[in-house]
């Protein structure tokens, strides 16, 4: 690998330009190309950030001299077949989140990380955000103890339209895509295992085929509790909010900032090197492939996610 770590961007969409303005601030990083099966969006987003190619086969980015690693952005349906394409072809991979939408694929993906010798990273971006960094460093220093996060995701999403509000190709999902980024955030955050895991659905949608509201309840090893409420029908702000309950204090996360229970807004600009946490994320991909370590949000570290996800899928039936 030279000094420089060359990397495509496969997905021009809305996650491929959020990684786009990160990797453009992140030293070492160089994009080489942009994927997308329309090529004009490829082109588009190539000369926006000064990429040299663009193509709408991530197979013919893959072929391209010198190039080191992948970053995913691609519909769910194809991430753990695209990751795995990326490792054996000797690259290393960072796929956003989910890992894959079945625990299988899922394992698959890690095998083949451990096999390659490669980085296989999921861009589970809250342990990134300097809103849930500085929650963490209270709980490293034992400051803070969480008892119980509570969490709301919540969309107005009732017809297959992506962050752009653009037709999508494929179906979003509350529990393989959105609970992934809070039922990771749990384990990480408690350091436990999930020793009990409840979840149950409303109504299927006529026309999408999946349920447009989640409600989940988790127990930890260490008795920390986690309480998610999920919806596509929520008429309101988008996103999640996450409150930590805890021992000493309670604070609302909301992606990158950070509150008391009271409202009060907290400082975390100081946090870390950027406020920005897919820059971060993507940091920590370059830096664990030119340090040759594992990264924080490996393939393999946020697999127990994955594993609760498929009991509570098989709860709900699915």
């Amino acid at each position: 690998m030279t000094q420089v770590l060359n990397i495509a961007v496969a997905g021009a969409g809305a996650f491929g330009t959020k990684h786009l303005e990160g990797l453009a601030h992140v030293p070492g990083a160089r994009v080489m190309a942009v994927v997308d099966p329309e090529l004009d969006k490829a082109r588009a987003a190539a000369a926006r950030f000064g990429v040299p190619y663009a193509c709408p086969d991530l197979a013919e980015a893959l072929a391209l001299p010198g190039l080191d690693a992948a970053i995913l952005c691609t519909p769910t349906p194809m991430h753990a077949r695209q990751a795995i394409a990326c490792l054996k072809a000797g690259k290393h991979v960072q796929v956003e989140i989910p890992l894959a939408d079945r625990l299988d694929d899922a394992r698959a993906v890690v095998d083949e990380a451990k096999r390659r010798g490669l980085v296989a990273m999921c861009g589970h971006t809250r342990r990134f955000n300097p809103s849930h960094q500085y929650v963490r460093r209270g709980i490293e220093e034992g400051r803070f103890r969480l008892q119980h996060l509570v969490a709301q995701t919540f969309f107005l999403r009732r017809s297959n339209l992506n962050a752009l509000g653009e037709p999508r190709s494929w179906t979003d999902h509350l529990l393989w895509h959105h609970a992934a980024h809070t039922v990771d955030l749990f384990l990480y955050q408690d350091g436990g295992e999930v020793v009990q895991a409840h979840a149950v659905q409303g109504p299927m949608h006529p026309e999408l085929g999946i349920a447009m509201d989640m409600s989940m309840q988790l127990k930890s090893s260490t008795g920390a509790l986690c309480t998610l409420a999920l919806s596509f029908n929520n008429d309101g702000p988008l996103g999640t909010t996450f409150r930590y309950i805890g021992d000493s204090a309670t604070y609302v996360a909301s992606y990158d900032d950070l509150y008391t229970g009271a409202g009060d807004k907290i400082d975390v600009s100081r946090v870390d090197v950027s406020v920005n946490g897919i820059e971060l994320q993507d940091r920590e991909f370059v830096a664990a492939i030119c340090e040759q370590r594992e990264p924080n949000a490996s393939a393999a570290r946020v697999l127990p996610c994955y594993e609760v996800l498929e009991r509570l899928a098989r709860q709900m039936g699915g």
